[in-house]
């Protein structure tokens, strides 16, 4: 009995650092909607706060903690703010936080089955819930990947091997020196994760032939079809889609892409970082309809389903070339049987990973199929809202058809850079500068969850005083 008793008195080294943790973890998500959303510190005061000697002997895990958020909490940029409209970047839903942290606390190797079966099969249901929202072939693979960056490299990695497979290449056991050369049509408003694979994977950016594009960035289909009709261009070719251009939101016409695209032998990715969860809404799948013929797909889960970073998803029509892209054995590991369970790394270019399975299946069990819909459809009717607050001011232009997330907004007046420094360094909300055919804008984008109309009015009044502001001071706008 007294052994017990001492067991239960006995203070685990875990305990104290976690309950910092836990403690500032809340007041900081508590403060969400209150606190400035840009940093509040320097690189400098940064620097000068977290440069500390490393010591030989250590120090106490709770002081580490406790020291480690004074000193970056004033350099911290309130990304899950409900005032956070840069780089389309969601929150965090407090079941996906809460199941993040466990992943954490279990520190699952969710590479294997064998090596945490929970992680596993937790990863296999999310993932067919997600396949199913999105309306994508049942039977498609999918990999958990860190973001849309490597979605992209797993997704087009299934699509090189198997384009050049069909001309008679085995890009796995031959590699690419002296392989046909692949081509890649894209649109130019394609965003840049879609170069940056292409290099990963050794094709090269040069591999990659532009696609002209509408003054709303979709993609025309007369280019398309001169691109694949081209005297002499039939060979290994991957065409890739856009839904949600990162600057207007516009849509690609993906079935008509479809249509042209295999008719030509060639393979359809889809690259709906944010913009392929209109699907999951009733209202919104009319946009991105035909999505599911395509032959590959990525998405991020941290944008529009709001779950920590960091967390995107590949998925492949084609399962044999997915998994012959991205599998691999070795002696030591203990593989699933092929009818048994399923090991994660074969279908993402990870050996060691995280759990991130926990967060997506804690998200989508807590908002159900009506909650993803409302969420989708709340963020584009509360950019419609922004929309049409800020085409009433003087001087401010929308630049784009609102048709999801995204608001271009342009200004006759002042520099759209400066309106963007001046609205950051408000604290009252937070959004980014861009370039838009040659002309300086900003980008608002609303994704999420927390943001309400309030919001919204908050930020739309930041910009208005933004602009009064520089308008006054400008030296290029002449005195009454």
């Amino acid at each position: 009995m007294a052994d017990h008793a001492r067991t239960e008195l006995a203070t685990s080294p875990f305990d104290a650092p976690l309950e910092v943790a836990a403690r500032r973890a809340r007041d900081w998500v508590r403060g969400l909607p209150d606190r400035p959303v840009g940093a509040r510190a320097g690189l400098a005061d940064l620097r000068a706060a977290l440069d500390v000697p490393l010591t030989d002997e250590g120090a106490d895990p709770a002081t580490v903690v406790r020291e480690l958020a004074d000193a970056s909490e004033p350099g911290l940029v309130a990304t899950g703010s409900p005032r956070y409209f840069g780089f389309v970047i969601g929150g965090a839903l407090p079941a996906a936080l809460a199941a993040d942290w466990l992943a954490s606390a279990w520190d699952q190797n969710a590479g294997l089955h064998v090596g945490g079966p929970a992680a596993a099969v937790v990863e296999e249901i999310a993932g067919r819930w997600v396949l199913d929202l999105l309306g994508l072939p049942a039977g498609a693979s999918f990999g958990f990947v860190t973001g849309c960056q490597m979605a992209h490299v797993t997704a087009l990695a299934a699509a090189r091997n198997d384009v050049l497979a069909r001309a008679g290449w085995d890009v796995e056991r031959q590699g690419l020196v002296g392989a046909p050369p692949v081509r890649v049509l894209a649109g130019e408003a394609r965003h840049a994760t879609l170069d940056r694979a292409l290099r990963l994977l050794g094709l090269g950016t040069d591999a990659v032939e532009p696609v002209a594009c509408g003054p709303d960035g979709r993609v025309r289909l007369d280019a398309l079809a001169e691109r694949l009709g081209r005297p002499g261009a039939a060979g290994p070719t991957i065409v890739c889609a856009q839904v949600g251009e990162v600057n207007t939101g516009a849509v690609d016409p993906v079935a008509e892409i479809c249509d042209l695209a295999h008719d030509h032998g060639a393979w359809v990715h889809v690259d709906g970082a944010f913009g392929l969860w209109a699907a999951a809404s009733p209202a919104l799948r009319p946009l991105v309809a035909g999505v599911e013929r395509a032959d590959s797909w990525a998405t991020d889960f941290h944008k529009w389903l709001n779950v920590p970073y960091d967390s995107g998803f590949a998925a492949c029509a084609h399962p044999a070339s997915h998994r012959a892209a991205m599998g691999t054995r070795a002696d030591y590991l203990v593989h699933a049987e092929p009818d048994g369970p399923r090991d994660q790394m074969d279908w993402n270019p990870e050996f060691s990973r995280r759990a991130r399975g926990f967060a997506v299946y804690a998200a989508l069990r807590s908002l159900g199929r009506r909650g993803v819909a409302d969420l989708v459809e709340r963020c584009c009717a509360l950019a419609r809202r922004a929309a049409g607050a800020l085409a009433r001011l003087d001087g401010v232009e929308v630049l784009n058809d609102v048709v999801l997330d995204q608001v271009l907004v342009g200004f006759r007046d002042v520099d759209a850079g400066r309106v963007v420094e001046e609205v950051q360094r408000s604290g009252e909300c937070w959004m980014s500068g861009t370039t838009w055919q040659g002309r300086p804008a900003m980008r608002i984008s609303v994704i999420n969850w927390q943001t309400g109309e309030d919001d919204v009015d908050r930020a739309v009044a930041a910009i208005e005083a933004a602009v009064a502001s520089l308008t006054r001071v400008s030296p290029n706008r002449s005195e009454p």
